[in-house]
């Protein structure tokens, strides 16, 4: 399928143009990072509090962000964990509002008084069982003593309620209910839970709609750790890329095309920055989708430039260039165009959760797209030019030049001798 048929197309000569709106995308981002004093970082790098949460029902997930803010808990991180059936959400709350009295598990309270006030405050002198750890349940059960074991010796009835308590938060964890009871009558399952012992526990405890199952901290140097081993997996994709070119071009294919996708991804920093989103695991996993998309887009111009190379060897070089990129636009334009409406789709309609990774792809995909043509294939070009130049130079002031052309000048044929009396 063809867009254009047979384009003629000068891009090399509005490449000062290109160039020129590159440099004022660049500068503009990078002065956003500078007056932002660098990146704004995710959990994952920057530490913080991560809470498992389980639902009875389907969270809302736009409902819990907005009570978290109305909480003053800003900036919290909210993602869908294991399967969506499951019901299950990773609530994140960076170090600045976990840290305050040394406390980083403080997270977990202010998280469980929000989801409490959304879903309901719990009844007066009750205690949330979901929530509850052992030793409250087991306090409750030791007061109350539905079981009738004081007669047998306090030890004896206190033991015997923290074996049971721990066994019905042993209970609560396990699958299928993974820290949520839905009813107290399913623990008569636990060994040594009657009647009376379930009337207590509904006497004294609530069953809530949600339940924390698990809680992480990660630590500044965790996360200062992650941002260090981030970066170093991005260079080496660059490293790896330049080597991969360099083997099947030659070195300032290369060179250009590492340049093009280091461009890309500043660029895309930048607009983060103006846009002040975090930058989280799954944001660099788009950058590296990024830098593959982009490197394959450039790698696609510079084998048609290199195919024309070896057919059209007395060809004008920035002709061959222009021709080049005119035969693959309707192709970009299909496989870009195409790629643009699944990302942003994935944009406008995949949520909170995958925001940051969809946007990396729809910056991703117009800026890789672009830089193909106008910044790798210029600085190829410009390459070239340099090389003749001081190939002419050289010839002149009989002097070896640094730079080698691209492609070698075509043989001259031989002038064959004519014997003498003889008419050519």
């Amino acid at each position: 399928m063809e867009f254009f048929h047979n384009p003629q197309i000068d891009w090399m000569g509005k490449k000062k143009y290109f160039i020129t709106v590159s440099v004022i995308l660049l500068v503009v981002g990078i002065t956003s990072i500078i007056l932002h004093r660098g990146l704004a970082y995710g959990i994952d790098f920057r530490g913080g509090t991560l809470v498992y949460v389980k639902f009875a029902h389907k969270p809302e997930i736009d409902g819990i962000r907005r009570q978290l803010d109305r909480e003053n808990l800003h900036r919290a991180t909210l993602v869908t964990y294991d399967a969506g059936s499951k019901n299950e959400i990773m609530i994140g709350l960076d170090m600045r509002t976990t840290a305050r009295q040394n406390a980083l598990d403080a997270g977990k309270q202010d998280i469980v008084k929000a989801l409490n006030n959304l879903y309901g405050t719990a009844p007066t002198g009750k205690l949330d069982f979901n929530n509850a750890n052992p030793s409250q349940i087991a306090d409750r059960l030791i007061v109350d003593d539905p079981l009738h074991l004081a007669g047998k010796g306090v030890e004896v009835a206190q033991n015997t309620y923290v074996q049971m308590a721990e066994a019905m938060v042993h209970f609560r964890t396990t699958p299928p209910r993974e820290g949520l009871v839905a009813d107290f009558g399913e623990l008569v399952e636990v060994a040594g839970v009657n009647n009376q012992v379930v009337s207590d526990l509904k006497n004294n405890f609530y069953l809530s709609q949600f339940s924390v199952f698990n809680t992480q901290i990660v630590g500044p140097k965790v996360g200062a750790k992650l941002r260090e081993q981030a970066m170093y997996v991005v260079l080496a994709g660059l490293a790896a890329m330049l080597l991969y070119v360099w083997f099947r071009f030659e070195l300032v294919f290369g060179v250009a095309a590492i340049i093009a996708t280091f461009h890309d991804v500043v660029i895309t920093l930048g607009i983060f920055s103006i846009l002040n989103k975090d930058i989280s695991l799954t944001v660099i996993a788009a950058f590296l989708t990024l830098i593959g998309y982009s490197m394959n887009d450039t790698i696609v111009t510079f084998d048609r430039i290199r195919e024309n190379m070896h057919l059209n060897k007395r060809e004008n070089f920035r002709d061959l260039v222009n021709r080049s990129i005119n035969q693959v636009l309707s192709r970009t334009i299909l496989t870009s165009g195409l790629t643009f409406i699944a990302v942003l789709a994935l944009y406008l309609f995949g949520g909170e959760v995958i925001h940051g990774f969809s946007l990396v792809l729809v910056v991703g995909v117009i800026i890789g797209t672009y830089s193909s043509f106008a910044i790798a294939s210029p600085l190829v070009l410009a390459w070239e030019d340099r090389a003749r130049k001081s190939t002419l130079g050289s010839s002149k002031m009989s002097v070896a030049s640094p730079a080698a052309p691209l492609r070698p000048k075509a043989k001259e044929r031989p002038v064959k001798k004519v014997p003498a009396g003889v008419r050519r």
